[in-house]
């Protein structure tokens, strides 16, 4: 079926940027790729086997669902972990696929339990521990509960991994915040080993706390924005330029994603005429507009109207009037070439003229998480 719009992600691309990150880690630390959020939005299904290719046999979700899709599109034995939200009766499965999974709360290990009783086979199950962000995790009285749990059952609870989450590790602003967290992650983690409970691998680096705070990697790091081509912040891509001890200092990452379109029509307006719903763009001269077949409904915020930018034949122009809910229009009056199916770049493009993700996100007050995630399901990702 017809789309109007196409994503494509290049390969070349998430190959220099998995390479970027794992120059960044030490020999025996361990990369997982983390594709929650439909793999930040450039789309599960597209992007694992790309991943893959690459080497990683670590992937990171969200979900049941989100590992399903992960697992239904794996080439080779690899492991899967999820984070977050499970139901009870989704546990079962997990077990049975040999899915490892966070477990935060002592409902959650007990249902761990219960399901590898129920299926002959262990929970591979990864301690979360609250280290100050206050979300989810086991505090330390909960602790002492979930120890007796394991060391009573150890043949059906195995711990493969103890884990937490910063509070912020994009920001230097949270810096003692941190500290404080890694402190009392490693104490934790003491303290399980002197009750009997020790788990396999570590880890608490996001891809912030990757790349500034080294110490964090331990045994595996989980990196999701960074191997997209974007950085978590604009300060800890200025940390790391910061760092460089050359005078090229350039970004190294590179975008995986380029969104486009078309043009769906042409129309000329006369001076004085109001463009597009209510009277938001004014025509000051007469102007040539094109019509563009994707709207906030399409993942292209309502927040860029009269604000936005696109591409066309290597020119950006401007997003004029409201941006509807399956349209926009843009000004082309001093593009030449164009004409009906001529080509559309929301995000992407080269050097100077690319529409980036950045740009496109200050310009709506989103994050290029947010922004990433919110590109609907069914658009069609094209793999080169």
């Amino acid at each position: 079926m017809h789309s109007t719009s196409t994503i494509v992600l290049n390969s070349e691309a998430l190959k220099s940027n998995i390479e970027f990150i794992r120059s960044r880690l030490g020999e025996n630390v361990k990369l997982s790729s983390v594709v929650k959020g439909n793999a930040y939005g450039h789309g599960i299904e597209a992007v694992v086997p790309m991943i893959e290719k690459c080497g990683v046999d670590h992937f990171s979700v969200f979900s049941a669902d989100e590992a399903y899709k992960v697992y239904k599109v794996l080439d080779k034995k690899c492991t899967i972990l999820v984070m977050g939200a499970v139901y009870n009766h989704d546990v079962a499965w997990l077990v049975e696929q040999g899915i490892e999974f966070f477990i935060f709360d002592l409902e959650r290990a007990r249902v761990a339990l219960d399901a590898a009783r129920k299926t002959g086979k262990p929970a591979l199950i990864h301690i979360e521990v609250e280290t100050g962000m206050n979300r989810t995790g086991f505090s330390r009285g909960e602790l002492e509960l979930l120890v007796n749990l394991i060391n009573e059952n150890s043949q059906h609870l195995i711990p493969r991994g103890l884990c937490t989450h910063y509070a912020g590790a994009e920001s230097i602003a949270n810096y003692v915040r941190v500290q404080k967290q890694i402190k009392k992650f490693n104490k934790t983690y003491e303290l399980l080993k002197k009750k009997g409970v020790t788990p396999a691998v570590r880890h608490t680096a996001c891809s912030a706390a990757a790349m500034a705070y080294p110490k964090t990697h331990m045994d595996m790091v989980r990196v999701g924005i960074l191997q997209y081509g974007y950085w978590p912040s604009k300060e800890i891509f200025i940390d790391y330029l910061g760092k460089l001890k050359t005078e090229h200092k350039t970004d190294p990452l590179k975008r995986v994603i380029t969104w486009s379109s078309y043009v769906m029509g042409i129309k000329v307006v006369k001076a004085g005429e109001f463009i597009g719903y209510g009277t938001s763009y004014l025509a000051q001269q007469n102007m040539v507009i094109a019509t563009i077949p994707v709207g906030y409904a399409h993942g292209y915020s309502r927040v860029l109207s009269n604000q936005g930018r696109v591409l066309i034949n290597g020119r950006r122009v401007g997003v004029i009037g409201t941006v509807n809910m399956n349209m926009m229009m843009v000004d082309i009056t001093d593009v030449t070439g164009v004409s009906k199916g001529t080509e559309v770049t929301l995000i992407g493009g080269h050097e100077e003229t690319a529409i980036s993700v950045a740009s496109f996100g200050e310009l709506s007050n989103q994050l290029n998480y947010e922004l990433l995630t919110r590109l609907p399901h069914d658009i069609p990702r094209i793999t080169e």
